[in-house]
């Protein structure tokens, strides 16, 4: 191997709502949020919507929420801060694929990711089309 060049296995962690970064579409994958880490999606194949919940304390916009629609139809990159609950959802007819480059490497033993189920009161947001 050239040296400084390195290889990880990446493993495949399947469920109903999708795998790895894939949200199936119509599915909800949320809440979460990180102490430390910083997230920059970016989805490559398919359409998704994400959603923002600025839940923290002595945030100057604290209480805010922000929706991105995001996809091959409009390409964006989504920088999200530490202790932003952020959560996405399939929009289109496939599934959507995201790319997310972290600022801090995944440490199995003992994850920076914290959860709130999806429908929670805790977060004001229903995820529910809307039509009109």
């Amino acid at each position: 191997m050239i040296d400084g060049v390195r290889v990880k296995r990446l493993k495949v962690i399947p469920d109903e709502r999708g795998f790895l970064s894939v949200v199936y579409p119509g599915v909800v994958k949320g809440w979460h949020y990180h102490r430390k880490q910083t997230d920059h999606f970016v989805f490559v194949k398919g359409m998704a919507k994400v959603v923002l919940y600025d839940n923290r304390e002595g945030s100057r916009t604290r209480g805010e929420i922000n929706e991105f629609f995001m996809g091959e139809h409009n390409p964006m990159l989504l920088v999200i801060p530490p202790l932003v609950l952020h959560g996405m959802k399939g929009v289109g007819p496939e599934p959507a694929y995201l790319v997310n480059t972290p600022s801090e490497h995944y440490v199995y033993d003992d994850p920076d990711e914290f959860r709130v189920p999806p429908h929670s009161a805790e977060v004001p947001y229903d995820w529910e089309r809307r039509d009109g």
